[in-house]
């Protein structure tokens, strides 16, 4: 008997294989078979790398829907609803959808086993070939050439950087990380990277594949202005193009020069498109900004050195004596590097233990943060870490308005700003409290 709901679902299809994570496509292919799934009505972009993956998929649907075109997209994990990972359109697929994709996969699987992610990416595959969308977009999991996604062909990929993270399952440096992401290339298809460091493993994939590639920095990229951004590049038939004033954007502009000449070199949009779709383009959870209770709250799912590098470079300038830092991380992560990145930058570090299979208590990264000269505490949770900031941000906010205004009685008060990040866990459990 299926479950009735999705909560219920869910709590099966954790317990549903013995182990988290088994790469692998062979389990999940015969699956995917067994669906009789026609995705000849959509084009396919898949999206891998290490950071960026999210922000990338998410202004790629929001372009292509300003142009017209219907999008279902599918990204993990999620922030607070499982919801979250399988769009439809413009909207989130509902609980009944999610709940029909599921049984439909059960009654497909009979003696296979999958894992969850392997289970909920069938789901989305079955409830894509539904909807036939004009284009699916898709969001690897981990890797590439052994995640569940790249069961199916892209028409393009984008690899948006590579850095070590995960190298239990993906190598121990960036040339066989590399490798991994390089999977989800197709024979023929043009590929784009979205960093000017490129591993040479990736070069090497692409020429073996006589797929197209393109670098960021040397085939195109972008340029920061004082009103906004250009990006430089080609268009379908490879003549040079320019785009001029780009509106602002909170996602890393990398991201965006590779979204924006994947697109042209499918030649599929145009620039005033390409400019209301960046405007309407949003992801919960990176470099998102909302106020509470009269402060600022950054908050991002940034968790190994490289994402932390981008998030310093904005915490360093923002106004050091008003930035607190929320930072949780899970155990398998680079947790001195991370704490190297940000918390130079931050007055007071507010550590929670994480709990699940990966989590881990507060005091290993504690030691990292006193090392470095910063002050910081530790709490049992999320919510204690996160209200103990507010708290603290409170008589901040006291102290350093009176400084100023002693200073100078003109001067505009400024809010004290809380950056929470480190893990989808911390990230996730601050949005419910908001």
């Amino acid at each position: 008997m299926s479950p009735d709901s999705l909560p219920t679902w869910l709590a099966y299809l954790e317990k549903l294989h013995p182990t988290t994570i088994e790469l692998g496509l062979v389990r999940a292919r015969e699956v995917l078979e067994r669906l009789f799934l026609d995705f000849s009505h959509s084009r396919i972009i898949v999206v891998g790398g290490t950071n960026g993956k999210g922000s990338s998929v998410a202004m790629i649907g929001s372009i292509l829907r300003a142009a017209g075109f219907s999008t279902c997209s599918y990204t993990s994990p999620h922030l607070v609803h499982y919801n979250e990972r399988v769009q439809i359109h413009d909207r989130l697929a509902t609980d009944g959808e999610l709940c029909e994709a599921f049984e439909a996969v059960e009654a497909a699987r009979k003696e296979i086993s999958l894992t969850y992610f392997e289970f909920g990416t069938l789901a989305a595959f079955w409830l894509f070939a539904h909807h036939k969308p004009d284009f699916m977009i898709l969001e690897v999991g981990l890797g590439g050439r052994l995640d569940a996604v790249n069961l199916l062909n892209a028409d393009l990929a984008i690899i948006t950087n590579v850095d070590l993270d995960h190298v239990d399952w993906l190598g121990p440096d960036v040339e066989s990380i590399g490798l991994e992401k390089a999977g989800i290339i197709r024979a023929g298809k043009p590929v784009l990277f979205g960093d000017t460091q490129i591993p040479s493993t990736v070069i090497e994939y692409a020429q073996q594949l006589q797929s197209p590639l393109l670098i960021g920095g040397t085939h195109y990229g972008y340029k920061e202005e004082p009103t906004g951004w250009s990006w430089w590049g080609q268009d379908a038939l490879g003549t040079a193009l320019v785009l001029s004033q780009l509106p602002i954007l909170h996602f890393p502009l990398a991201n965006a020069a590779s979204v924006i000449q994947a697109l042209l070199l499918m030649d599929l949009v145009v620039p005033a498109q390409i400019n209301l779709g960046l405007k309407s383009a949003n992801l919960s959870g990176r470099m998102q900004k909302v106020t509470y209770k009269g402060h600022q709250i950054l908050l991002d799912v940034g968790h190994n050195p490289h994402a932390a590098r981008y998030l310093g470079k904005q915490m360093k300038s923002l106004d050091k004596q008003g930035v607190l830092l929320v930072l949780g991380m899970l155990a398998d992560k680079d947790r001195k590097g991370v704490v190297a990145e940000l918390a130079p930058h931050a007055r007071e570090v507010f550590i929670p233990a994480l709990g699940g299979e990966r989590g881990t208590g507060p005091d290993f990264l504690y030691e990292c943060v006193a090392a470095l000269g910063v002050s910081a505490s530790t709490y049992g949770s999320v919510s204690d870490a996160f209200h103990a900031a507010l708290l603290y941000a409170e008589e901040l906010t006291l102290e350093v308005n009176e400084n100023r205004i002693a200073f100078d009685k003109n001067i505009e008060r400024n809010p004290v700003t809380i950056v929470v990040t480190g893990s989808f866990l911390t990230v996730g459990a601050v949005l419910e409290l908001l």
